[in-house]
């Protein structure tokens, strides 16, 4: 794994200053449930928040490998806590492996809560895996 992260660093310095580096935690996504993504109970539902991870999990490796990505794994998923309607949600996505064409990255996510008394707890948190495509789908190299 050591040589894969350094493979990343090697192109990350090579490359533009907007390449992600592996092992850095980036803010890639900020949102705030509404209404129409709760359920029954009045929390947001777990399927939401998982398009939201998929989609937050996504912004690394398409950089990276510059071009398409698609999801071929959801290595883990917790809720740690539910999420409510008006939490202010932060994504933080962290390169934790590169291969030929896959990339595996770790999402977490933040809710911000109660403006007035403000404070931010994890919620959520996700291990997924990227395989960068061509324009037909195949799988092809990371850039």
């Amino acid at each position: 794994m050591a040589a894969q992260l350094s493979q990343v660093n090697a192109m990350t310095q090579d490359s533009s200053a907007n390449q992600p580096q592996a092992g850095q935690r980036e803010l890639v996504l900020r949102v705030m449930p509404m209404p129409a993504d709760s359920n029954a109970n009045g929390d947001i539902f777990g399927g939401w928040i998982m398009a939201q991870v998929d989609i937050a999990g996504s912004i690394l490796p398409a950089k990276l490998s510059r071009g398409r990505v698609t999801t071929v794994a959801v290595n883990e998923f917790v809720f740690k806590q539910p999420v409510s309607i008006g939490d202010l949600l932060s994504f933080y996505a962290t390169v934790t492996r590169v291969g030929r064409t896959s990339i595996t990255v770790h999402v977490e996510v933040m809710a911000e809560r109660d403006p007035e008394n403000l404070h931010v707890v994890k919620v959520t948190e996700a291990n997924l895996t990227y395989v960068a495509i061509d324009r037909e789908g195949k799988p092809r190299a990371v850039a």
